[in-house]
């Protein structure tokens, strides 16, 4: 057999690897378990703050378990190994920025919002600035952020099982992608923050193990020599020595430069900005717990991400990026490939389950984030001014989170075939724009007042989305040699509507937003309260006074 033969019959294997029935049957364990302590949580859900919050309840380890297993996503697993399998260095980049980002949350974010606020971003933002128009920018920007967030969770749910069930085509892997939508609203109705929490413990834990396993596997093919699985993923690589090198994918243009340093801006300061990441440091008792909690998630989230670096290069060497990038879900597919080549039918199964509960429990998170966000800062606060009674707005925010499904199903129909890790990116350049600077400014700056927030968030906001939508993301990339349809989500190679050069807008409207916050602040008129800055200051400092209601 020549060697175009031999691609090709490779190619064929990996189309519906190991059997769909016993990848049906691991999933379903898998549902039905997280389902039943989702059920168990539930029981003690009686406030709305054991809805949004989880009762303040988990100690520090607990939640930077379940921080680790709100963040570690589709992109972290999926995402992640498959840039690295495919671009090598490059796609390393991803792990190095996503880890390096909880820093910025360490020193500037976590303790400090958790003294300041109650249940949701907003509470702090609100804090010393107009209440009303504060609290809608910041619901906005929830829901964008987390619309974003859910693309990619529902393209890498896709992705996956249509790879293990030999479902191809959009029809197939939206149904796939409605399933998981259905999955996760059932989750967040009936479990609220606590049955979520229980969910992103169990998920991170089976993930760490998962994913230590393949790399304790893959390095004893090669004799646990790290140099030795290098050089076998340069030998099956295409691009030989360049996977080893930066510039494969960033570096060869002087576009593609300003794209990595947007992409790295928008990494290390999203996490800082992420909705969902910053509601559950209000999971936790006090400050001390929330910073205990943000040590443990980096600790864990380090690990792991070595962990993808083992498991990238293993999937480069020991599946190939041809195989890999034929497969249904492409680059996405790089681990469950990997585990196939490893443990075959059974351990393809089990690692893609874990896959699979890892994208549930993400979503589950960022549906609850932007309910929430709907029902206490929209709802309660702007449209019934807080007179509002917490039952109802417990149900709205149910009511919400069902209408946030719907949403995500429907984009992540249109994220089909997108790298996941390359998708989240995007939701971190609209956090980083839209909410870091308002943050930064509302708990560092005395004159801050509420135009310089209203400018900065909004500002920041749409510079990301309208750079992103004609951005080559969405139009205008080349053609892929093997399926012969555009790179980008419109995959017709006759539509180009694109005038923004770069892949991720983090290096325009990040800056943007910070100088638009601090121009609308000198150049207003409004006069910030001195008292409110000092309450402000005292509460984020020392924590006094934390548990009061936070609604003035």
């Amino acid at each position: 057999m020549n060697a175009a033969a031999m691609d090709g019959a490779v190619l064929r294997a990996a189309d519906t690897p190991g059997s769909p029935g016993v990848n049906i049957t691991i999933f379903a364990i898998f549902v039905a378990v997280t389902l039943g302590i989702v059920f168990r949580a539930s029981r003690n859900n009686k406030s709305a703050a054991d809805y949004y919050a989880a009762g303040r309840s988990f100690t520090g380890p607990q939640n930077g378990i379940a921080i680790s297993g709100d963040y570690l996503s589709a992109a972290s697993f999926l995402g992640i190994a498959g840039a690295i399998a495919i671009n090598g260095y490059d796609g390393f980049l991803y792990s190095i920025g996503f880890l390096v980002a909880w820093l910025v949350a360490l020193l500037l974010v976590a303790e400090l919002l958790r003294n300041t606020g109650r249940f949701t971003m907003a509470d702090v933002l609100s804090f010393r600035l107009r209440q009303r128009p504060i609290r809608m920018a910041a619901a906005i920007s929830t829901l964008v952020v987390s619309f974003f967030y859910l693309l990619a969770q529902m393209a890498g749910a896709g992705g996956l099982v249509a790879l293990l069930l030999g479902v191809d085509g959009k029809t197939g892997q939206g149904i796939v992608i409605a399933v998981v939508g259905v999955i996760m609203v059932l989750y967040v109705l009936i479990g609220g923050m606590k049955g979520t929490t229980w969910v992103q413990i169990v998920k991170a834990v089976l993930l760490v193990i998962g994913a230590g396993v393949m790399t304790i596997w893959v390095l004893s093919k090669y004799g646990f020599n790290l140099s030795d699985l290098l050089g076998a993923a340069v030998e099956k690589s295409a691009k030989g020595e360049g996977i080893l090198s930066p510039g494969l994918q960033y570096g060869k243009t002087d576009t593609s430069k300003l794209d990595f340093i947007s992409l790295s801006l928008a990494l290390v300061l999203g996490t800082a900005g992420l909705p969902h990441v910053l509601m559950r440091f209000y999971t936790v008792p006090s400050a001390k717990e929330a910073r205990r909690s943000v040590v443990w998630a980096i600790w864990i989230i380090g690990i792991f991400y070595l962990f993808t670096l083992v498991i990238g290069y293993g999937a480069a060497a020991l599946v190939g990026p041809k195989t890999i990038a034929a497969a249904p879900g492409k680059a996405n597919s790089a681990a469950p490939l990997l585990a196939f080549e490893l443990g075959g039918t059974l351990f393809l199964g089990l690692i893609s389950a874990i896959a699979f509960a890892t994208i549930l429990a993400v979503v589950a998170g960022l549906t609850i984030t932007a309910s929430a966000s709907f029902a206490h800062d929209i709802y309660a606060n702007v449209i019934k001014n807080g007179e509002v009674n917490p039952d109802a707005e417990v149900k709205v925010a149910r009511r919400a989170a069902m209408v946030i499904g719907v949403c995500a199903i429907i984009g992540g129909i249109f994220a089909i075939g997108q790298n996941v890790a390359f998708l989240v990116a995007l939701a971190f350049a609209i956090a980083a724009s839209a909410n870091l600077p308002t943050i930064l400014y509302s708990l560092f700056w005395k004159r801050f007042n509420t135009r310089g927030a209203l400018w900065s968030m909004y500002g920041g906001l749409i510079s990301a989305v309208v750079l992103i939508i004609f951005s080559p993301v969405v139009s205008g990339k080349p053609a892929d040699p093997v399926t012969g349809k555009s790179l980008s989500m419109i995959t017709d190679t006759s539509i180009d509507f694109h005038w923004f050069p770069l892949d991720n807008p983090g290096l325009v409207s990040i800056p943007l937003a910070f100088f638009l916050g601090w121009i609308a602040t000198l150049t207003s008129k409004e006069s910030s309260s001195r008292e409110k800055y000092a309450e402000m200051e005292v509460r984020s400092l020392t924590g006094a006074g934390a548990e009061k209601a936070v609604i003035h």
